[in-house]
């Protein structure tokens, strides 16, 4: 034990762990300042009520990071582990759906228990990248990676059922990033490029129940409030007192910064026109009172975890740890692209939180475990680099 301690101390990534600690510290104080007026004026609470939240989230992320750096990605290919982890995710899964449970919970996309609210698809996300990345390095190291059948089937079933199940809480950015980032795992696995396209093919088929599903409950799955997200992103300004207030507020609220921000406190847009600013639009509240300068830091920080990983993957010999470090950064990199998207205009606003800066504990701790096993692949790949 003492001697894996010191090679784990001895090829720890510091520059990965330093930005990583950078854009919590960064995402804490953001919070603060967004959330003050709203957590008064809405909801009764007091200014620096999300902001002690936060503070909780992270006193369990940081040590779940230096768990997951701790714990050999070897052992993620053990049967009992990958098992495991697939009844948890299926598990909350399926109570997201018990009307009841935990509170008014029915069709929404999070569990409220006495510890806190948990959301089962940050953990579906995290679960199908250990799973898609443990299945094939198996089948790689077997040499029936481009089986179709032995290899491609079984993980594309799990993750259609995965999906589906999100898709029915109406998480649809949930989805999206599953997805693709499972999509990219398999990239990264050494496959054949025309058995990545029978995966792309298989995968659209397994989703064609799906399709058929949100088909039949589309008025179940385009609420209201869908159907005015999807309107704003066609024509914000045209909505702007209604389904595109907003993105239009964000848009002003990115045009107020201008290059270095009104400053730290004082942005117009959080005093209510922002709803929820410490969420899924706290990137425009940042970029309002700390400018182009505050963008750059936190788009440059997240941008720089998703090279890491995947330079880490390109360096990684073991195809293992390569699907790893390759559907880590997918992870943080898709999912940052569709909130800043979403706010930008790029893509319809998704509600999905901005890595390691929006407030929320199951994001921040389920991001926090997956940085924790790239830190891990990372040191493999530096010791396996200096031997």
């Amino acid at each position: 034990m003492k001697t894996y301690m010191k090679r784990i101390l001895r090829n720890f990534d510091f520059p990965l762990f330093f930005v990583y600690l950078l854009l919590c510290l960064f995402g804490l104080v953001a919070i603060y300042s967004a959330s003050m007026v709203w957590a008064v004026s809405e909801y009764g609470y007091e200014p620096d009520h999300f902001y002690i939240g936060q503070l909780r989230n992270l006193a369990l992320a940081i040590p779940a990071f230096f768990l997951a750096s701790l714990f050999p990605y070897q052992n993620y290919k053990r049967k009992g582990v990958m098992a495991s982890a697939l009844i948890v995710m299926f598990l909350f899964l399926f109570l997201v759906h018990v009307i009841g449970f935990g509170g008014d919970v029915g069709a929404q996309s999070w569990i409220a228990l006495p510890i806190g609210n948990i959301q089962p698809s940050e953990l579906a996300k995290l679960v199908i990248i250990v799973y898609f990345a443990s299945v094939f390095a198996k089948k790689y190291e077997a040499g029936t990676i481009d089986n179709l059948n032995q290899a491609i089937v079984p993980p594309v079933i799990i993750l259609a059922i995965a999906v589906a199940s999100i898709m029915t809480e109406t998480d649809i950015g949930a989805s999206i990033i599953i997805i693709a980032a499972a999509l990219s795992v398999l990239a990264a696995s050494g496959i054949k490029k025309q058995t990545f396209i029978k995966m792309i093919g298989i995968v659209s088929i397994a989703l064609v129940p799906v399709v058929i599903g949100m088909y039949f409950a589309w008025d179940f799955i385009m609420t209201d409030s869908r159907k005015g997200r999807l309107l704003a992103y066609l024509n914000p300004f045209d909505y702007a007192l209604g389904s595109g207030f907003q993105v239009t507020n964000g848009y002003i609220a990115i045009g107020n910064g201008g290059l270095q921000g009104l400053g730290l406190g004082n942005s117009v847009q959080k005093l209510g026109y922002l709803p929820e600013p410490h969420t899924d639009v706290i990137m425009a509240v940042i970029s309002e009172e700390m400018g182009l300068i505050g963008a750059i830091i936190v788009i440059g920080g997240l941008g720089f975890i998703v090279m890491r990983a995947l330079w880490i993957a390109l360096q990684a010999r073991d195809p293992h740890a390569r699907m790893l470090a390759a559907g880590v950064g997918s992870l943080i990199g898709i999912q940052s692209f569709v909130n800043l998207g979403g706010l930008t205009g790029l893509i319809p606003l998704t509600g999905v939180t901005l890595p390691f800066i929006s407030y929320g504990g199951t994001s921040i701790i389920l991001l926090s475990l997956s940085l924790g096993i790239l830190m891990n692949v990372s040191m493999f790949v530096k010791y396996e680099k200096n031997k």
